[in-house]
C-alpha cells in the first residue's frame, strides 16, 4: 500500500486572515491591525467591517460611499464643463431646486450619522483591551477627531445647502417676469434706505442704476443724486400720465412732498395710498412695491434706459452684510462724524450730537462703520456721499471672493434675507452669477449725475444724460487706420 505524500502544510487561518480573526495574544499584531481598521475607515467607510466585522453593515457603507463619491464627480464634473447647468439645478429652478437642496440637506447629515456609527463600530472591532502601550490611547483619539472633522465638514456643508435653500426662499420667493438684456445690458435700480419703523415715511437714500453687460460682466453703476429735481418718466408709464411734464412733486396737507427723486416713492405709494395699487395692480405678486415701480419708471426717464429689476438694500441689515464679509477696507480722504442731529437742531459744532469720528486713512471698516460712512451728509456735499457709497459698493463686490463665501458663508446668507429684497427672476440667477464672476476681473465705471460730470444739480439736461448713457454702455469702436 503506498501512502500519498504528505499535504504541504497549511497557514493557520489567524495569519491568512489577521484583520478578521487576529492573534489577539500579539499586541504588535493588534496595534498595527488598530491603525489599519483607522485607516480604512476613514479612507474607504464601510471597508473596514467588510473585511474584519459585520459584512451586512460594511456592505451598506459601501455602497453609501461609493453613492457619495459618485454624486461628488457628478458635480465636480458640471462644475468644471456644464457650469450653467449645475447653477440652473441648485439655485436657478425654483421649487425643483429647492427640492434638491433639500434632498442634498438629508443625504449628508445621514452620511455623517452612518459615518458615526461605522467609526464607533470600527472601534469596537478594535478591540483596544488587546492593544498595549500608546496605541491603547492614541487610537480611539485619532479615531475620534478624524470623525469630528470630517463629520463636522459634512455638518457645515449640511448647514451651507440649507442656508442657500431658505435665503433663495426668502429672497426669490416672489419675483418678476424673466427678461432678456435690453441693448446688450441687464438695468438694476439698486435702491438703500431704512425700512421697519416710520416706512410711511421711508425715501431712499441712495439710488443708483447698475447695468451689467450681458456678455463681457462688465458692470457700470450710475448714481442719481436723491434730490435730482423734475425727473421725466419713462414713455407709456402710468406715472408718466399724472406728471407727462416731468416729476412735480405731490403737495398737500398731509403730505407736501416735492419734486426730488426720492420723493417719488412718496408720491406714487403713500401721498396716492388710495391708487397706487391701481396704478401698479401687479407689483406685489411680482415681488415689488407700487413705489418701487415708479421709481424704476423715473430712473428709466432720467436715464434713457429699460430698468427692468430692482434690489432694495435696508440699511438695517447692511452692517450686518459687511460685519459677515469680515468688513471692507476703504482709503477715508476727510474726517466724518457717526450720528445725526435731533430735530430741530440749528447749531453749528457737530461735537454737540456726533457720536463717534471717522478718521482719514486706510481702514478696515466694520458694519456699524461702513454704515455710517455712507450715510454721513452733515459735513459734506450730497455729491460726496454719493462717492462715498459708490466706494462702498465697490469695495463689497471686491470682498465677495469664493475664499470669503465659503468660510462665511451661513454669515452672509444670514445676512442677506435681512438685507435684500428684489424682483429678480430665480431662474435669471445661475446667468446673473456667471457675470458677476466675470465682473470681478474688470474695473467698475462709475458715473455720477453731478456737475463733476456736466449735470446740471438744479436744471438737469436730461437729453445730454441720455447721450452720456450710451456713449458710456456703448462706446464707439475705433476704425483702424487704412
Amino acid at each position: 500500500m503506498t501512502l500519498a505524500p504528505p499535504r504541504a502544510t497549511q497557514r493557520p487561518l489567524i495569519e491568512t486572515r489577521p484583520l478578521r480573526h487576529p492573534n489577539s495574544a500579539d499586541a504588535s499584531t493588534m496595534a498595527r491591525r488598530g491603525w489599519w481598521l483607522v485607516v480604512l475607515n476613514l479612507l474607504v467607510p464601510g471597508s473596514a467591517q467588510v473585511l474584519a466585522g459585520n459584512r451586512k453593515l460594511g456592505r451598506f457603507g459601501l455602497g453609501a460611499t461609493l453613492l457619495s463619491w459618485f454624486l461628488a464627480a457628478v458635480a465636480l464634473g458640471l462644475a468644471l464643463f456644464a457650469r450653467p447647468v449645475l447653477l440652473w439645478i441648485t439655485i436657478g429652478g425654483g421649487l425643483f431646486s429647492a427640492a434638491i437642496l433639500t434632498l442634498v440637506q438629508i443625504l449628508l447629515v445621514g452620511y455623517v450619522v452612518l459615518w458615526a456609527v461605522l467609526t464607533f463600530d470600527a472601534l469596537r472591532l478594535v478591540r483596544l483591551v488587546k492593544v498595549r502601550g500608546a496605541s491603547r490611547i492614541a487610537i480611539p483619539l485619532v479615531a475620534l477627531l478624524l470623525l469630528g472633522l470630517v463629520g463636522g465638514g459634512a455638518g457645515y456643508a449640511a448647514t451651507a445647502v440649507g442656508s442657500v435653500r431658505n435665503t433663495l426662499g426668502s429672497i426669490f420667493g416672489q419675483s418678476g417676469p424673466s427678461v432678456e438684456p435690453s441693448d446688450g445690458y441687464y438695468n438694476i435700480l439698486l435702491l438703500g434706505a431704512d425700512s421697519g419703523d416710520g416706512r410711511d415715511s421711508m425715501r431712499f437714500d441712495s439710488i443708483s442704476v447698475v447695468s451689467v453687460n450681458a456678455d463681457t460682466g462688465a458692470m457700470t453703476i450710475t448714481g442719481i443724486p436723491r434730490e435730482l429735481p423734475n425727473a421725466p418718466f419713462s414713455d407709456g408709464s402710468p406715472m408718466q400720465a399724472l406728471y407727462p411734464n416731468g416729476f412735480e412733486g405731490y403737495s398737500s396737507s398731509s403730505c407736501g412732498w416735492n419734486g426730488w427723486m426720492n420723493h417719488v416713492r412718496n408720491a406714487a405709494e403713500v401721498c396716492r395710498e388710495d391708487q397706487g395699487s391701481a396704478l401698479y395692480p401687479d407689483a406685489a405678486n411680482n415681488g415689488s412695491e407700487p413705489g418701487i415701480e415708479a421709481t424704476k419708471e423715473a430712473a428709466e426717464g432720467v436715464l434713457g434706459i429699460e430698468i427692468p429689476y430692482y434690489v432694495f438694500v435696508d440699511m438695517h441689515g447692511f452692517a450686518e452684510l459687511v460685519d459677515a464679509l469680515g468688513g471692507v477696507e476703504i482709503n477715508v480722504t476727510e474726517r466724518l462724524p457717526k450720528g445725526g442731529p435731533p430735530e430741530g437742531w440749528t447749531g453749528t459744532d457737530v461735537n454737540e450730537w456726533a457720536i463717534g469720528w471717522i478718521e482719514p486713512g486706510l481702514q478696515r471698516m466694520d458694519g456699524d462703520t461702513a454704515q455710517w460712512y455712507a450715510r454721513s451728509r452733515y459735513t459734506t456735499s450730497d455729491w460726496d456721499r454719493m462717492k462715498r457709497q459708490r466706494e462702498l459698493q465697490a469695495a463689497i463686490l471686491a470682498q465677495f471672493t469664493p475664499q470669503t463665501v465659503l468660510t462665511r458663508f451661513n454669515e452672509v446668507a444670514a445676512a442677506g434675507t435681512a438685507l435684500i429684497s428684489t424682483d429678480l427672476p430665480s431662474n435669471k440667477l445661475p446667468e446673473f452669477f456667471d457675470l458677476m464672476l466675470k465682473a470681478k476681473e474688470q474695473p467698475v465705471t462709475s458715473i455720477e449725475l453731478t456737475p463733476e460730470f456736466g449735470v446740471d444739480e438744479y436744471q438737469p439736461d436730461y437729453d445730454h444724460i441720455h447721450q452720456m448713457m450710451q456713449e458710456s454702455l456703448h462706446p464707439p469702436t475705433e476704425t483702424p487706420a487704412p
